[in-house]
């Protein structure tokens, strides 16, 4: 069976316009293929493989009737079947060696409540949820950014350059510490 690399998925996701086929589901193995996406650059992803992508629909216009709207991410947050399938992919891609789906959160690298795409599989990698730089922790620094933003202590877009190119120094960068 044969592996599609992450950074082609976003390719296959044009095609498609809002769905992508079943991926292999084959676990990594001795004989998997080498990862396309490297662990390097953690807790960030690689950005060839995931770069982040933008919802156009949230801008610093619209930001009072999407993000800073409570609950508004639920209505655009993509369904389990079709995260689960880029997890999986990912796992492999980034060549994880612990391949147990829990392990992960299947991540929108530029957050939903920031203008992230929501189903771009540019902007979701498997993102390792534990650690002093997991998933977890990088959930608080959203929501403080978010928070600055929809209080007009920062700007979106300065936000999501922020949070694009690190996450982990993207209050303080912000000004929002």
């Amino acid at each position: 069976m044969t592996t599609i690399p992450r950074a082609l998925m976003g390719v296959a996701a044009l095609i498609a316009a809002t769905c992508i086929s079943d991926l292999p589901t084959a676990a990594a193995s001795p004989s998997a293929p080498a990862a396309s996406c490297s662990q390097s650059f953690l807790p960030l992803p690689d950005p060839a493989c995931t770069p982040g992508a933008t919802n156009p629909s949230v801008t610093q216009a619209t930001i009072g009737s999407t993000i800073c709207v409570s609950g508004w991410t639920a209505t655009i947050r993509p369904p389990v079947d079709y995260t689960s399938r880029l997890k999986r992919q990912g796992i492999i891609d980034y060549g994880y060696a612990d391949t147990s789906m829990g392990s992960y959160e299947e991540d929108h690298f530029l957050p939903l409540e920031l203008g992230g795409s929501p189903r771009d599989p540019r902007n979701l990698w498997p993102q390792p949820r534990h650690g002093s730089d997991g998933a977890l922790t990088k959930d608080t620094v959203e929501h403080a950014v978010k928070k600055a933003v929809c209080a007009g202590k920062a700007k979106l877009d300065a936000a999501q350059h922020a949070m694009l190119t690190n996450w982990t120094t993207a209050r303080s960068v912000l000004g929002i510490d």
